[in-house]
């Protein structure tokens, strides 16, 4: 069975409490709910975790290179612009890894704009609220049974 794993960023917790207007009102338990539906939909398997801990993110990459899995999909929040150390441990990985985002970041703050993910991701999904995740899992799934 393909095995997806889907890592939540740092913040994502409050997701339901921060910034609604950048993210809606959807909670993170929420966004997992609809991930587990879609995995049983396509008949995969889906891990997800989320920490605000850079060296957790790191060890969690570091196990999913270890344990094989088929792809990642990878909200990093504000990691994202920022943690060399989590995208070192990215390109450990010979899986398609997705990038995403709820918000447009290329729309946002400058300091946004910017990707450390971007040259090594297989792809990137933002600007599409919850809906990214969904994109992001199918994108993991089709791009794993490319390789």
């Amino acid at each position: 069975m393909t095995k997806i794993l889907m890592l939540h960023g740092v913040n994502h917790n409050m997701f339901g409490k921060r910034d609604p207007k950048q993210y809606g009102t959807i909670t993170l338990e929420e966004i997992n709910n609809n991930i587990e539906q879609l995995a049983e939909e396509l008949n995969v398997e889906v891990e997800t975790f989320q920490t605000n801990h850079e060296g957790e993110m790191v060890e969690k990459i570091h196990e999913a290179f270890l344990s094989k899995v088929d792809g990642v999909v990878l909200n990093a929040g504000a990691w994202t612009h920022y943690s060399y150390a989590i995208r070192d441990a990215l390109a450990i990985l010979t899986v398609p890894v997705i990038e995403i985002h709820m918000s447009n970041i290329h729309s946002r703050e400058a300091f946004r704009h910017k990707s450390v993910f971007a040259e090594i991701a297989t792809g990137q999904i933002s600007g599409f609220g919850e809906e990214s995740y969904l994109l992001g899992i199918r994108a993991a799934v089709a791009a794993s049974s490319n390789k």
